[in-house]
């Protein structure tokens, strides 16, 4: 592919003083390679700062990850900042993963803020994203970033922005803040001198704080201490969760915590898998391998930068299973509203929050102990607004979302697979304690509310009729909706877009109380929802699905199963999505 004008102009650009000696000899090394699709790649565009932050391949280019789109993007923050908060000394908290680059990167943007007369709190070392989050609150930041590419493949990293709360940012601060960003167009505008003095280390005592916070969840530490030998596989496969799952594993009372040796060592190359992504059981492997060798009770794991927390548990045949993040999501709610329930612990300001793809049976869990429950957008940030719009009126207990993030309390807002594994493991014990296994205490709840089942489709529509496709399909749900689904009457639509729920047995409508997002659902008679979301950054668009089967004893769990996984697939074919 012949590299187009604007593209060799922008080459030209990084070829400038501007950018370094190293830069400019790896682009100079592209051209004498004819890697003429890789400069396309690489300078086509650049990477852009969204709502999140930065996500992409390293390297050197304008579309890659590296020192300056970094710095471009850091200095953009720190000028909103500085319009932010006039006349008061700004602070942030820094930290990162294992990932590789991951400790330049956050020196680089510690640097940056620094040369801008901002304090930067940056962690000493590898630590996990929640962490970050805990460390913006304790160490009363305005903002905070934290250097991962989550569960991404060895090749990305990636920039994540926090503002003052703890909590990514979200509007007005996320679209100024891309407005200030895309201000940067060379990094000359970059202040990347650093001033050691803006620069202080922290981490041990972060840890011992965090962990003092994380303790307090504990709901039932006496059975931990019947129960204190439960042994348990932990991997961290290859992240930051290394530094601190055991410490609280140990903090909470269990003595028997046996990590993945072949995947405890933090390593950007992540040498054991194909992708450091607790969701896929290939990464989960060497742990299921080590529990079923050792006749482990519970396999824990968490991504890269610990925000996501995979859980293998043994079914009544002896085998290992992965719970999916719906099932994770459903036994924590179950577990925590539960115990709550008989430790005396439950107040009427309860809530408990998932996301509007998450399973349904979180709902009516959170109805049988009379707690509120909240739906909210896709994403983490959503939850974490909704708990500071009702803090002081209302006690966040728990949330979470089908994609492996759950939340328990408040000292955190992000996702938190550290006090997941430790309040995962908790359950565990106390299931023990009573003879039983975690998995069937997941069966008996789906016997008392019925059988959800969930699954995920994915479709990528490429280039510019690609994306023609998928707003054509939305389109065509819209003006056209289903009045069944495999065989199913559709009793409800959610159109978050509108920001309406239409009852089509009552013909009134209601608002979804939610901001404005293009999604649709379709709820059925028997509890079942369809789910339609394209991405927004991306040429895909996906189709969740959510169906619930009777269930009426532990004994039907199997079938009712199979039943549920073929309502699914009768679903994708009468919706003709493959």
């Amino acid at each position: 592919m012949a590299l187009t004008p604007e593209i060799q102009n922008t080459i030209n650009t990084w070829l400038t003083p501007a950018y370094d000696a190293d830069t400019q000899a790896a682009i100079r090394q592209m051209q004498a390679d004819g890697q003429d699709d890789q400069l396309t790649d690489a300078f086509y565009r650049t990477l852009e700062f969204g709502t999140g932050g930065l996500r992409g391949i390293m390297g050197p280019g304008s579309n890659r990850m590296n020192r300056y789109t970094l710095g471009m993007a850091t200095q953009g923050l720190c000028n909103y900042l500085l319009q932010s908060f006039p006349g008061q000394q700004i602070k942030v908290a820094i930290a990162h993963d294992s990932r590789n680059n991951s400790r330049a990167f956050a020196e680089i943007a510690a640097g940056i803020f620094s040369a801008n007369g901002i304090i930067a709190y940056l962690f000493e070392a590898l630590r996990p994203t929640p962490e970050l989050s805990f460390a913006i609150r304790e160490l009363q930041c305005q903002s905070g970033c934290v250097i991962t590419a989550s569960h991404n493949p060895k090749e990305y990293n990636g920039y994540k922005v926090y503002w003052n709360d703890g909590s990514q940012v979200v509007a007005p601060h996320d679209q100024n803040i891309i407005a200030e960003v895309n201000k940067i167009t060379t990094p000359t505008e970059v202040k990347f001198q650093a001033d050691p003095s803006k620069i202080i280390s922290i981490g041990a005592d972060i840890d011992a704080k965090y962990f003092a916070a994380a303790k307090k969840l504990s709901i039932d530490p006496a059975a931990i201490q019947r129960q204190h030998d439960l042994n348990i596989v932990y991997t961290p496969i290859h992240g930051s969760g290394i530094t601190l799952v055991p410490g609280l594993l140990r903090e909470f009372g269990f003595t028997n915590v046996n990590v993945v040796q072949a995947q405890a060592t933090p390593d950007g190359n992540f040498p054991t898998v194909q992708s450091p992504n607790p969701e896929e059981k290939s990464a989960m492997q060497l742990a299921l391998d080590q529990a079923k060798a050792t006749n482990a009770d519970i396999v824990l794991a968490t991504d890269p930068d610990a925000d996501r927390v995979g859980v293998g548990v043994k079914n009544d045949k002896g085998e290992w299973v992965l719970l999916n993040g719906n099932q994770t999501a459903a036994v924590l709610t179950n577990y925590l509203l539960s115990a709550r329930h008989r430790a005396g612990q439950s107040t009427p300001q309860d809530f408990i929050v998932y996301t509007i793809v998450t399973s349904e049976v979180l709902g009516d869990i959170a109805r049988h102990y009379n707690v509120n429950s909240y739906r909210t957008l896709t994403g983490f940030k959503y939850i974490a607004g909704l708990i500071r719009e009702k803090e002081g009126r209302e006690t966040y207990i728990g949330g979470g979302e089908e994609s492996y993030g759950f939340l328990i309390g408040d000292f955190v807002r992000d996702k938190d697979a550290i006090s997941a594994c430790a309040l995962v493991a908790e359950m565990a014990a106390v299931a023990k304690d009573k003879g039983r296994t975690l998995y069937q205490e997941m069966v008996d709840m789906y016997a008392q509310y019925g059988l959800y089942v969930e699954d995920l489709i994915s479709l990528t529509k490429k280039g510019q009729r690609g994306a023609e496709e998928i707003q054509e399909m939305m389109a065509g749900l819209r003006a056209n909706p289903p009045a069944t689904i495999a065989g199913m009457k559709v009793v409800e639509i959610r159109d978050y877009k509108t920001g309406r729920i239409h009852d089509l047995s009552t013909g009134l409508a209601t608002d979804t109380g939610v901001e404005s997002s293009n999604v649709l659902q379709f709820l059925t008679d028997d509890g079942s929802k369809i789910s339609a979301r394209p991405s927004g950054t991306e040429p895909k668009i996906k189709f969740y699905f959510s169906v619930k089967q009777p269930l009426k004893s532990a004994v039907d769990f199997d079938l009712a199963q199979r039943k549920a996984h073929e309502k699914i697939q009768a679903i994708i074919a009468d919706m003709k999505l493959q």
